[in-house]
């Protein structure tokens, strides 16, 4: 399993003794980037296990023909957000013992400029998990108006300049498109004079538009419901996270699902006459990086693990 430095998976030996494999059991792969995770399960499955992998990216569905002869292995070149989907026509709901979540952008994708989701290489604007479907980031920032831009900005990279910043966008494409990510980072460079501690100014609003552009969150909110019917009881679902809008959502979502129903106020009814409605149960704390694992990889320093259980 040596890999190169820029395909190390994050959380790899945390990940897969969260998912407590079984060598004849069923497990998904949401996320199989360049296969990391999905190599380490099915080193741990036996000839009777099986392992259902997703990605839109067609580098990865590329990657995953690695695997192709393996007859436990079956990849789908699709969104998580297929999960239901996929589930209902392999009949496997309710049969699945472990679903691995890793969310966000991977390294490989950063790293190549071509696809445009980074701010420190010069590339085209694009910034979509699936270059052959949907439109670009340089396609969307060049109709979007002030309220759209402020919104993405605000809700999905919490930045504090965004006004100025689409103030900027919609001024500069009066006179010249913006199709670069070099164009984009230094038109915020300019208007952004604050620089935190290990960040880029450009940092917030590339995240932005990239979870605008991909729909990430909607994708993850209907992959964890979808994830939920799918796992049998005792299953283990494992969510990698490297933002808080990710983490937030698949911590609240885990706490709900977690919670027993309140008795309704005035109601003459204790817990016990409550339909028990609760489906996961948290296992342990969240769980981040050792130190000897960001020596290696210092990208995974704001990943986050957490992990539940499918309760009968």
């Amino acid at each position: 399993m040596a890999q190169t430095p820029q395909h190390v998976p994050v959380l790899l030996a945390e990940s897969i003794e969260a998912l407590a494999i079984q060598p004849d059991q069923i497990y998904i792969d949401a996320t199989f980037g360049r296969g990391g995770h999905s190599r380490a399960v099915l080193e741990k499955l036996g000839s009777a296990g099986k392992l259902f992998a997703f990605d839109r990216d067609p580098t990865a569905a590329k990657a995953a023909q690695a695997l192709a002869d393996d007859p436990r292995f079956h990849f789908f070149h699709t969104p998580f957000s297929s999960l239901a989907d996929i589930v209902e026509q392999h009949q496997l709901r309710g049969r699945v013992a472990g679903i691995l979540f890793d969310l966000g952008v991977s390294s490989p994708q950063l790293d190549d400029a071509e696809r445009g989701f980074s701010f420190m290489r010069d590339g085209p604007l694009d910034m979509r998990m699936n270059p052959e479907q949907g439109e670009s980031a340089a396609d969307w920032l060049a109709y979007a108006d002030m309220d759209a831009l402020c919104y993405v900005f605000r809700t999905y990279g919490e930045e504090k300049y965004a006004a100025p910043i689409a103030r900027a966008i919609i001024a500069q494409r009066q006179h010249q498109p913006l199709t670069r990510t070099s164009q984009l980072a230094e038109l915020i460079r300019k208007i952004n004079p604050a620089r935190e501690q290990q960040k880029h100014p450009a940092t917030r609003v590339f995240q932005a538009i990239r979870i605008h552009v991909n729909r990430e969150l909607d994708e993850v909110h209907e992959a964890l419901a979808a994830a939920v019917d799918a796992l049998k009881p005792g299953g283990r679902l494992a969510v990698i996270s490297f933002h808080s809008l990710e983490d937030r959502i698949a911590k609240q979502f885990i706490r709900e699902q977690s919670r027993r129903a309140q008795v309704p106020a005035g109601l003459p009814l204790t817990e016990d006459q409550i339909e028990d409605n609760r489906t996961l149960k948290p296992i342990g704390k969240a769980i981040k990086p050792s130190a000897a694992e960001l020596q290696v990889n210092p990208r995974a320093r704001s990943s986050v693990l957490r992990v539940a259980e499918r309760l009968p």
